[in-house]
């Protein structure tokens, strides 16, 4: 089943983070709570985790862009 990970709120009031680097690539296989990207706020870098287990299909951003808190950032098969 194909599911898509969503940006997390990151803190109270981050609406938005650019995007440092992807520690995982497409064809990669990732387990819940393993990081996939680490990304940038105003105040502090954070790593983001997967929530789900699976294959990486699809990963939607770049290095350097901006993502919004909610964005569809990846693509996992389970």
């Amino acid at each position: 089943m194909k599911m898509s990970i969503k940006m997390p709120r990151v803190g109270d009031t981050v609406d938005e983070v650019y995007l440092l680097g992807w520690s995982k690539k497409v064809g990669d296989s990732v387990i819940a709570g393993e990081m996939i990207c680490e990304v940038e706020t105003d105040k502090a870098n954070v790593e983001v985790p997967s929530p789900v287990a699976g294959k990486i299909t699809e990963l939607l951003f770049n290095d350097g862009d901006t993502i919004k808190t909610g964005d569809v950032i990846a693509s996992v098969e389970s």
